[in-house]
């Protein structure tokens, strides 16, 4: 009896095996979409453009011919004029006075509770956290009345006292801005903060370091892409507040820039020529700060969402 030992199947060579179809181009996606946000990205843009465009015109030619006509001149005369008559560089600086410090002071307070409720694990966390992320629910308008009482009673400190009372003064908006605006960064940083690893921290508490140094020499320098993205947010959120300044700064002189635009309207004749070069000109710190720091912009849309 024989026995025939099997061959192997030989493998195909490569030449015999057969080349890879090719690809057909895809067909355009989402055509339909991206038609979609091109015409909403342009209706957004048409209140901006009909602005500049009301401001490169004299008040003269629209008044004679419509603002819905062709401008016989184009000058930045308005400009000019926006700038002088209404005290523009004083309203600026006192912008500056009052987003600079609410920004840091938001940050540093807010730090400080994101890290003690992040960092170290007690019976009410949770509560706390929920304590100051609620704060931000609130309209601006249910708390302006008792805000407002206790704004007129309220002495200001030695220190800082550059007029009686919280009422109408520079102290009064920045500390209405760090309480408000705290409850949102104590959120984003507490879950940034919930991303770093703990062994880092117990190394350092092991090393004989206290929890201040921890707080300011470990943590901290690790949350600098989270205080970037917040520190952009809150500076353009503070600026261009409208609200808090116009109810609680009396004196005209005391006021930021976006509530100072109101020198720009008389009492029997507005020139909207004019307001709208004004606004533009107001515009123009945060869409700097937004190109300078758009990539911080972005990612502090979508940081407290993503990180946790």
């Amino acid at each position: 009896m024989t026995t025939t030992v099997g061959r192997p199947a030989s493998r195909p060579r490569s030449d015999d095996r057969k080349p890879p179809a090719p690809r057909t181009p895809r067909p355009p996606r989402d055509l339909g979409r991206h038609l979609l946000l091109g015409s909403v990205a342009v209706l957004w843009l048409v209140p901006l453009l009909w602005a500049v465009y009301t401001s490169l015109r004299s008040y003269e030619d629209t008044a004679s011919n419509g603002y819905f006509s062709w401008p016989s001149g184009l000058s930045l005369a308005n400009f000019g004029d926006a700038w002088t008559q209404s005290g523009m560089p004083h309203f600026f600086w006192n912008s500056v006075l009052i987003t600079v410090p609410a920004v840091l002071g938001t940050l540093l307070f807010s730090a400080a509770v994101a890290f003690f409720v992040s960092r170290f694990s007690f019976r009410f966390n949770l509560a706390l956290l929920m304590l100051f992320t609620a704060g931000n629910l609130l309209p601006a308008q249910v708390i302006i009345t008792p805000l407002y009482r206790l704004y007129l009673n309220l002495p200001l400190p030695w220190w800082m006292s550059d007029s009686l009372l919280f009422y109408d003064s520079l102290w009064g908006i920045i500390v209405i801005h760090i309480a408000y605006q705290c409850g949102f960064c104590t959120f984003v940083l507490s879950n940034y903060m919930k991303t770093i690893p703990r062994e880092i921290t117990e190394a350092a508490q092991v090393d004989g370091a206290p929890v201040w140094r921890q707080f300011f020499q470990i943590v901290l320098p690790l949350c600098r892409p989270a205080f970037a993205a917040l520190a952009t947010l809150e500076s353009i959120w503070i600026y261009n507040d409208f609200f808090w300044p116009l109810v609680l700064v009396d004196t005209g002189d005391k006021r930021p820039i976006t509530s100072a635009l109101a020198n720009l309207q008389g009492a029997y004749f507005t020139n909207p020529n004019l307001v709208a070069a004004g606004a533009l000109m107001t515009a123009i710190p945060t869409l700097l700060i937004y190109f300078a720091l758009q990539r911080q912009f972005i990612s502090g849309l979508t940081i407290g969402s993503s990180k946790g």
